[in-house]
């Protein structure tokens, strides 16, 4: 995607990936529009970015993202750029009974939620010149971590979805790019500084640097060879990759 000249909105951008991602543009110059549920937080970043605007989002609420678009297009009309980002990450176990509105939050916020959102803007991105969605899913579509089930779920079903969309945009000026991150030192989760974790620095430059290119895959070169792993191998990679997590957990 072409990193300038453009007006961006970003879903869940008060922390973390998204609130870097924002900043990032941001610093390029860019129109930057963020999107989160706490107008406090929403101010708080606007105020430390001089021109960055926020609007109040839930992006599990259907009425709340129409609401968000319907003023978007308003205030926005060269709104060019859709970086579906906000997602959340309970842990899970599905060897037992699993919280029902737990599970249904998550798939709300990681999957319906973007879907929604894409939804609501995708006539106005058609008539600009050229546009971009971005999709943030997780390495974890690919490398599902067991205790983290249904999250994983909704990041390998919003890759399928992100497949399906670009092709069939594949006619018109909106591109569509997938950010695949690794496990990134954010608190998604919990700040924890494990060092099995990439820095959230090296994670956006690295990010930015790929975007700027013609990918329509963004992997850090950190876990490319988890990404190419498909085929008769994944069944052990990803049991053993669940057993060194169990050995070495996330630390609480």
């Amino acid at each position: 995607m072409q990193l300038t000249g453009n007006t961006i909105f970003i879903t869940g951008a008060t922390s973390g990936i998204g609130r870097a991602l924002a900043e990032a543009f941001h610093r390029l110059g860019n129109q930057v529009i963020i999107a989160g549920r706490r107008r406090r937080l929403l101010d708080e970043v606007a105020a430390a970015n001089r021109g960055m605007a926020g609007i109040e989002l839930d992006i599990a609420d259907r009425d709340s993202i129409a609401a968000a678009a319907a003023q978007l297009v308003a205030e926005f009309p060269a709104l060019n750029v859709l970086i579906n980002n906000a997602g959340i990450m309970p842990f899970d176990d599905p060897s037992k009974p699993l919280d029902d509105v737990v599970s249904q939050a998550i798939l709300q916020t990681n999957l319906l939620g973007p879907i929604r959102m894409t939804s609501a803007l995708i006539e106005h991105l058609k008539a600009q010149p050229r546009a971009t969605i971005v999709n943030n899913t997780s390495v974890l579509a690919y490398l599902p971590l067991a205790g983290n089930a249904v999250y994983s779920a909704s990041k390998a079903a919003l890759h399928s979805f992100t497949l399906s969309q670009r092709f069939m945009l594949r006619d018109t000026s909106v591109r569509v790019q997938e950010i695949a991150p690794p496990w990134v030192d954010t608190d998604l989760i919990r700040r924890s500084g494990d060092p099995r974790a990439m820095s959230l620095d090296a994670f956006i430059a690295e990010t930015m640097e790929k975007l700027a290119g013609d990918e329509e895959e963004i992997v850090v070169d950190a876990i490319r060879t988890i990404r190419d792993n498909p085929g008769a191998g994944e069944h052990k990679l990803i049991n053993d990759f669940n057993t060194a997590m169990i050995t070495d957990p996330i630390p609480a």
